[in-house]
């Protein structure tokens, strides 16, 4: 299991309404570890999991292109599935995804996103309550390391859906969607790939105009100096603090068996599951009408006409453990936000992010949604 896989271990575990009862893993390996951790019957692939193995639903941690085929056999199967994000590489791919679950009449949620972390979340609270007035500009700023870690060929592919604007992006373009109400009108964007060492989209500006009106930033740097934890009082992605980067030794080439070896060693403790600080996928900032917000180390920041107003937030849940809890609700027939056709949304903007760097032109979108009420 990669990161993502091993960080959802604890959350499923601490919800009441699901049970880590398998686990397929076609790495020998990595299945036995994840038996010793879990306690779950290992399968060496889907098919035979699904076949065999009595379960309700299916959580699909698998690389970016493989999402489609993996959820059309859950689907297939009658299993309501979570798949993470990106939740395909082409838009037409993810509404096949959203067509097989609504013909099963199954649960099709998409996440892990960054719009789950508890403070984007109470951000989106205040912004509907419209006690700060209309939401007016939005804008979320991330500077990272992810263009020198370790990677698989297929995440710097940008046919594979590689690169920041689809890996990274998407929690961005999640975070602004639900802050913005959903419905993105027109997206402007540049791309930009400047090591020439490692080949990929690294970095992205993108200008997102939402249906009412309001104006949206979307900014990812991956290439290394400068940390974005640097301006959101030294807490980085995980809620963790972090050293500013020039305190830290770059780390050495490594051949691609190397790096898929450290990739695989690091993935079980990438992800903790709880920190001492709310997590901070950069710094996301909203101005309304009558005042703005932004993140804290440990919550939000308000700013109006009285004054500021310091918002102190729970750290008991991480993200993942409400990315559970949303998904619970959705098989109980609850009305969730994080459905496949915002899957289908969200990566309508990341691609349209990338052909408008292309060609130069400002992208139309078709296929948005609302935040559910």
């Amino acid at each position: 299991m990669g990161a993502a896989g091993w960080a959802f271990v604890p959350a499923i575990r601490g919800n009441l309404a699901f049970e880590l009862a398998a686990i397929a893993e076609p790495d020998p390996a990595m299945r036995e570890t994840a038996v010793t951790e879990t306690g779950a019957v290992p399968y060496s692939d889907l098919p035979s999991m699904l076949r065999d193995a009595k379960l309700d639903a299916i959580y699909v941690a698998t690389p970016t292109e493989l999402h489609p085929d993996h959820v059309a056999q859950v689907c297939a199967a009658k299993k309501h599935v979570l798949t993470e994000k990106p939740m395909a590489i082409r838009v037409e791919q993810a509404q096949q995804m959203v067509e097989a679950a609504e013909r099963a009449g199954v649960v099709l949620q998409v996440g892990h996103s960054h719009s789950y972390d508890l403070p984007i979340a109470r951000m989106r609270e205040i912004v509907a309550s419209g006690a700060l007035g209309r939401v007016r500009m939005i804008h979320t700023w991330n500077f990272t390391d992810w263009m020198a870690r370790p990677r698989r060929a297929a995440e710097l592919d940008i046919g594979q859906g590689g690169g920041v604007t689809y890996r990274q992006g998407a929690h961005q373009i999640d975070i602004l969607r639900l802050l913005g109400g959903g419905l993105v009108k027109s997206v402007r964007a540049t791309t930009f790939d400047w090591d020439a060492s490692r080949r990929s989209i690294g970095a992205h500006t993108i200008f997102l105009n939402f249906t009412d009106g309001t104006a949206a930033t979307a900014i990812y740097n991956g290439y290394g100096r400068l940390s974005a934890a640097e301006l959101t009082g030294g807490v980085g992605e995980w809620g963790l603090e972090e050293k500013p980067r020039g305190e830290t030794k770059p780390a050495a080439a490594l051949s691609p068996e190397q790096e898929l070896a450290v990739k695989r060693k690091r993935a079980r403790t990438a992800i903790p599951a709880n920190a001492p600080h709310q997590p901070h996928f950069g710094l996301t900032l909203v101005s309304c009408e009558r005042g703005d917000i932004r993140q804290s180390p440990d919550g939000l920041l308000v700013y109006s006409d009285q004054g500021r107003e310091k918002i102190a937030l729970p750290k008991d849940k991480s993200p993942r453990d409400l990315v559970i809890a949303e998904f619970a609700d959705a098989v109980s027939g609850m009305a969730t936000t994080h459905t496949g056709r915002w899957g289908v949304a969200n990566l309508e903007v990341c691609t349209a992010a990338i052909e408008s760097s292309r060609t130069g032109r400002e992208i139309e979108l078709k296929h948005q949604v609302a935040v559910a009420k």
